[in-house]
C-alpha cells in the first residue's frame, strides 16, 4: 500500500494574526522597514533589540538578538524573501525554530488592516510555538501601535 505523501494542511502550519491599525499604511510599513523604529518595537511586553544587520532586500540579512525581560537573549536570524512597498514584506526566520512571516499591508480609509503570517515546516514545529506566539504577537501589534503613536 502506497503511503500518502501529500503535505500537512495549511491550517495545522501557520499562525495568523491580524489587526485594524489606526494610522497609514506608509506609516505602518515604515515602521517595519526603518530599523531604527523597528528595533523600538519588535518583539513581546518587556523585550529589547540590538540589531546587527539589516539588509531588506531580497536574500538580504537581518541577524539581531532579542533581549528578554529574564534576562535571556535569542539570537535570530532571517533573510528577506521578498518586499513589495508598501503591501507586503516576506522573511523567512532561519534560525530555530524555521518558519517564514507574509506581513502584509492593506490600506483603508486612514488606517491600515495588518496580517502577519507565521508559515511552519511542520504542524510539529508549529504546535512548539503556538502557545506563547498566539499572545506574543499581540504584544507586538500593541507595541507597533504605542511606536506608531510616537511616530505620528
Amino acid at each position: 500500500m502506497k503511503k500518502d505523501s501529500s503535505p500537512e494542511p495549511l491550517a495545522d502550519r501557520e499562525i495568523v494574526t491580524t489587526r485594524v491599525i489606526d494610522a497609514p499604511r506608509e506609516l505602518v510599513f515604515k515602521a517595519w522597514t526603518d530599523p531604527e523604529h523597528l528595533a523600538q518595537w519588535w518583539g513581546p511586553k518587556g523585550f529589547t533589540n540590538t540589531f546587527q544587520e539589516f539588509d531588506m532586500r531580497p536574500g538580504g540579512a537581518w541577524r539581531f538578538v532579542m533581549h528578554g525581560p529574564d534576562g535571556v537573549d535569542y539570537k535570530n536570524k532571517s533573510v528577506f524573501v521578498e518586499i513589495v512597498r508598501p503591501e507586503r514584506i516576506v522573511v523567512r526566520h532561519v534560525s530555530g525554530p524555521r518558519f517564514q512571516v507574509t506581513a502584509t499591508f492593506a490600506e483603508q480609509p486612514g488606517k491600515t488592516r495588518l496580517t502577519f503570517q507565521m508559515l511552519f515546516d511542520t504542524a510539529a514545529e508549529c504546535a512548539k510555538v503556538k502557545g506563547f506566539a498566539v499572545e506574543a504577537n499581540e504584544q507586538n501589534f500593541d507595541r507597533l501601535e504605542a511606536q506608531l503613536a510616537r511616530m505620528a
